[in-house]
């Protein structure tokens, strides 16, 4: 049973919570929490070294750092930056990284369909004058919530979950 949720326990949350935030644009408090806890009795259940239980606090530490500053630039929400502290924390060193450009590439489509899909949206062209001084309007709100989860689900196959108890 403990094999069966450690594989499945962590893809599970996150797709539970890009779901949430791709639908209503938020990202549960409870759902991240549950994530980043959910992560401590996998940890002891499956026998993760006292060395890369400490690299997985360091990377989720440094994470929750990062998504606070990038959350004050106001690039994302406060909800995406806890979310990415508690993927951080089931990923650890150097496991993030994987995570951390599939999430980039994953974002960085959903950026590109959402900005169309308000380019398709936008009122007419008489009303709002031509197109390229429209684009430069364009302000999309952009579910980072959704890139998390794809980045988790293509990167976790390689992380230390796998190969340990696989």
């Amino acid at each position: 049973m403990i094999h069966f949720l450690s594989l499945t326990l962590f893809p599970v949350l996150m797709i539970a919570a890009g779901t949430g935030d791709a639908l209503a644009m938020r990202i549960s408090n409870r759902l991240v929490l549950l994530i980043a806890l959910s992560f401590f009795p996998m940890a002891l259940f499956t026998g993760m070294p006292l060395g890369v239980f400490g690299w997985h606090l360091a990377t989720g530490a440094a994470l929750f750092f990062a998504g606070f500053i990038i959350f004050s630039l106001g690039l994302f929400g406060g909800g995406d930056a806890k979310l990415l502290a508690a993927a951080g924390l089931w990923m650890g060193w150097p496991d993030v990284m994987p995570f951390l450009v599939m999430t980039a590439l994953a974002g960085g489509i959903l950026a590109v369909v959402v900005g169309a899909w308000s380019m398709v949206n936008m009122t007419s062209e008489i009303k709002d004058g031509p197109l390229f001084k429209r684009f430069g309007k364009i302000k999309p709100n952009v579910p980072y919530g959704y890139a998390f989860a794809i980045g988790a689900l293509l990167a976790f196959p390689q992380s230390w979950w796998m190969p340990h108890l696989a």
